[in-house]
Formats: structure tokens, sequence, C-alpha cells
């Protein structure tokens, strides 16, 4: 395992300090705010040691409130909602400087047999044929200017190996694209088979790029060059069937509809061998500057 995925899952290791209350730690993401994965894996993970074992997540339903502070830790309090027989829900508010900035509702639910279908997975290269972020940044040197940009971005992916199947948002600026897009991910190092640190880590890493395919059909390169801002809203996922983390996934992303100075996202997230494990949906915040 590498150090940076050893200091991502002592992140997202919070700490309990009551029986529904739980702290943890905050850093800087790309952009100087706390990435808003960090706060929905962390608060997973509050809802998640209020269970038991033998109930898996199966959706979370989130909004984020307010831009978080990475330089103080963020409160989880976490309200046992319902405890059924094959059902338990949880709601967890994550509070800053005693306001409220993410609120999350979860659900999880005792394994049982049921009717399967899903909808098939689509063409995608073989990941390990597509290049590795630090292969990758250097072909837009010129764009991404800002050295700090640059260095956030690869601390990020040296916990978690993420590789566009096509070029990023900020790699064709100008040039509108198809509203959709690919990237494959994997941690950077083995897990151990706890199944909510996987349902937490997908979480953290469904933040990264879902709002990618909006800036395609604009021609936008985002948040990392500053020609867009923006910034999360909700988001929504569902776990359909078990997977790793630490194994690939494929990514499949499109924006359906952008309008009124909000972008949407939805994705299907799948194994390498074609399982559908995830749905997400989410909805942010996409201005251009004035």
């Amino acid at each position: 395992m590498s150090e940076a995925l050893e200091s991502l899952l002592d992140l997202l290791d919070i700490e309990r300090i009551e029986e529904n209350i739980f702290r943890g730690q905050s850093r800087s993401a790309v952009v100087p705010r706390v990435f808003g994965g960090q706060v929905a894996a962390q608060a997973l993970v509050a809802a998640g040691r209020t269970v038991p074992e033998d109930r898996l997540a199966h959706s979370l339903h989130a909004y984020f409130l307010r831009i978080g502070d990475p330089g103080a830790p963020i409160v989880y309090s976490v309200d046992r909602i319902r405890d059924g027989r094959s059902f338990t829900t949880r709601r967890v508010v994550a509070v800053q400087h005693g306001q409220p900035i993410f609120h999350l509702s979860a659900s999880f639910q005792t394994y049982e047999e049921g009717m399967e279908h899903q909808a098939p997975m689509p063409p995608a290269p073989d990941p390990e044929t597509l290049p590795t972020a630090a292969e990758l940044l250097p072909r837009y040197a010129e764009v991404l200017s800002d050295p700090v940009v640059v260095e956030r971005i690869l601390e990020a992916r040296e916990s978690v190996d993420l590789r566009y199947v096509d070029a990023p948002p900020y790699g064709t600026v100008g040039e509108v694209r198809e509203p959709r897009s690919q990237v494959w991910f994997r941690t950077n190092g083995k897990l151990a088979d706890d199944p909510l640190l996987h349902v937490v880590l997908a979480t953290y890493v469904s933040d990264m790029t879902l709002l990618d395919s909006i800036l395609l059909a604009h021609g936008r390169g985002g948040w990392v060059t500053g020609d867009v801002v923006g910034a999360s809203l909700d988001h929504a996922m569902w776990f359909h069937r078990p997977f790793r983390a630490d194994e690939w996934l494929l990514y499949d992303q499109e924006s359906p509809s952008a309008s009124g100075g909000r972008g949407l996202g939805q994705a299907r997230i799948y194994t390498q061998d074609g399982r559908l494990a995830i749905s997400v949906i989410q909805e942010g915040v996409v201005r251009v500057p004035r």
C-alpha cells in the first residue's frame, strides 16, 4: 500500500467522541476548500459505524450546504432514524464553526436474493493502456500553468489511480465535445475486505470527475483552469452489487442538462468484468466568471 493511500485511509478513519458523534480532520483539495468527496466519505463512515456489520450500504443522498474549511476539524452527528428488520436508515449532519456544512441520509440493508437485470457495460479500452496522471499532466503544462494546482492533482492521484479514456476537459479547452466522459479508477494499493471501506472509497472518488461532462459540452477547462467556477450542490449514489475499490472500476459519466447556473451529471460505475456496481447523480453550480 502506498503512503498516500495510507494517509487517505487515516483521513477517512474518523474519531468517535460520543455514542453518535464523530470528528474528522480535513485537508485542502485541488481548490482551497475541503473536497466534497472527503466530507461525503467521512459522513458515510460515521453512519456505517452505527449500523450492524451484516447491513451493507445500498444508497446515500446528500446536500452540500457550505464550503468546508480545510484548516478546521469537522464534527459528524448521527441520527439513528430507523432500525427495521431488513433496512437501517441514518441521517448525518457535518458541522464546522457551529454551522452545518453537509447533510447525508444513508440506507443499509441485510443481504437477500432477488430479481436480477442491469444495463450493459459500454465499450471502454483496457485501463492499463491509458496514461497515469503523472504521464498525462505534463502534456497540458501550458494550460495548467499554476504549479500548486498541478501539485494538488498529483497528490490526489497518489492515493487513487484515475485514468481518463479521452482527454480531460482541460486538455481540449475551446473544443465543444459530447457531454460524456469515462475514467477508470482504483486505489493505489490493496484494501482490507471490509465492504464499508470499499463503498466509502468509491464515494470519495465519485466526486472527482462527475461534472466533467458538463464542461466538455461547452469547451471549458473547469476549476483547474479558472474558466468556470463551480461547486457540488447535491450527490446521490445507489450501490447495486459488491465490488472492490482496489480493483479497476469504469466510471461512465454524462450530462443531460445544464441551465440556470447549474449542471447535472449522471453516471454508472462498472466492475472490469461488466457488473453494474453503482449509479450516481450529482448537481453542481457551474458558472462562467464575469
